[in-house]
């Protein structure tokens, strides 16, 4: 199991931490945003493989922004991809 914390750029939040294993997500959590929508997307992509959250919810964007908390996401998934 690997969990990693990654600092988020562009978003509300500040940062995520992220626990994954074997490919697939094991917990995550946002620290800062939009509080009930982050707790809705940590639920639903649990148990997820990477690849399956990363092919949804990529360049996603939030008010103009050219990224998102779920995009943010998708760049920590990758990080902890990296690490693996």
């Amino acid at each position: 199991m690997k969990k990693i914390t990654y600092a988020t750029t562009g978003t509300c939040s500040r940062f995520i931490e992220l626990t994954g294993e074997d490919g697939r997500i094991v917990d995550v959590a946002f620290y800062g945003g939009c509080n009930g929508n982050l707790q809705g997307i940590s639920s639903l992509v649990k148990g997820m493989k990477y690849e399956e959250v990363i092919e949804r919810l990529n360049g996603i964007s939030c008010n103009g922004k050219p990224t998102s908390c779920p995009d943010q996401l998708c760049r920590a998934i990758e990080e902890l991809m990296a690490q693996e």
